[in-house]
């Protein structure tokens, strides 16, 4: 509701909320927010009210949820609410999603059997391969391993995954981001990318081998590269996406770079899907204080990326 109130100072494109509107009329009231809520029964209403109310496609709540605590026995309604908004970007009702964060432990006590909400968007597009990107005005960044010990990252690293993951971010740059010849830096795993072997022979045995493949295929590669030259604002400039061996190598960067406005986007899927980089915060739920920045910032950059793939694809 922050980001429909903010809609005119940060030039937001008309979007409207899956949810229960009780919840959210609730929840004005007890913000003193003055936000005028309006049902809609399908996307198409949405830009003729947009300007005076928030649009919302009611998904009605088993239960009257309690700020900052998590219920399993709406977990239904979070799932549909997901299910929804992927089938509308399938059949072009929608242009994008914008997914906010979602509770897992409770999503799991009501029988959720997927990770999180990303490889459940995933299957529900037909078994893509999702790739995550942290992406802002200044960095983008793209995890080939993600939510692992760096142990087990180092274990799962191969070849095959880099230049896959690699091919999805080439890919989904030029179709989403509109950039016609994509550069990606590759990071090395070790300090100073190995140094010719003398730290690890990972570099030269994984990721160097990734590297060849995709310049071989016409993919703007190069690396590895010393993972801790490649995020000063010079190097910056040499490339469209850095793509990182593991979590924090990648999200350190643009978390210390641009921590409110960066963006989760989901590459490798069919449909455009965006996420502000952030949790639940349950400790300030119903509070009033969280900032809308990143769900802004996501808001836009999906808006943003519908429009290039129009460019692109001409239609």
């Amino acid at each position: 509701m922050r980001a429909w109130l903010q809609r005119n100072d940060c030039r937001l494109p008309p979007f409207f909320l899956l949810d229960d509107p009780d919840r959210l009329k609730s929840l004005a009231e007890r913000m003193h927010w003055p936000v005028p809520l309006q049902a809609i029964a399908s996307p198409e209403e949405t830009a003729a009210i947009f300007s005076t109310a928030l649009p919302v496609l009611p998904i009605p709540l088993a239960e009257v949820p309690q700020a900052g605590q998590p219920n399993p026995a709406n977990a239904k309604a979070v799932v549909a609410a997901i299910e929804q908004a992927t089938a509308m970007c399938k059949d072009g009702s929608i242009a994008a999603m914008v997914t906010n964060p979602i509770n897992k432990a409770a999503l799991y006590a009501a029988g959720f059997r997927h990770p999180g909400h990303t490889e459940f968007i995933a299957d529900l597009c037909g078994g893509a391969m999702p790739v995550m990107m942290l992406a802002s005005e200044r960095l983008r960044v793209v995890p080939v391993t993600i939510h692992m010990s760096l142990r087990q990252s180092i274990d799962h690293l191969t070849t095959a995954l880099i230049a896959a993951t690699s091919r999805i971010t080439a890919a989904d740059l030029r179709e989403k981001f509109g950039i016609a010849h994509p550069r990606l830096a590759v990071a090395g795993l070790n300090p100073h990318a190995g140094e010719a072997g003398t730290m690890g022979r990972e570099d030269a045995d994984i990721v160097a081998p990734a590297v060849a493949q995709l310049r071989a295929e016409g993919i703007a590669a190069f690396g590895p590269l010393s993972p801790d030259t490649m995020f000063h604002a010079e190097a910056r400039a040499t490339y469209d996406a850095a793509i990182c061996m593991y979590h924090d190598q990648a999200l350190i960067p643009i978390k210390t770079l641009d921590f409110d406005q960066a963006v989760n986007v989901t590459l490798g899927l069919p449909i455009i899907r965006t996420s502000p980089d952030h949790g639940t915060a349950f400790d300030i739920a119903g509070k009033g204080i969280a900032k809308a920045d990143s769900l802004i910032a996501a808001i836009r950059m999906a808006a943003q990326m519908a429009e290039n793939r129009r460019h692109v694809s001409g239609h």
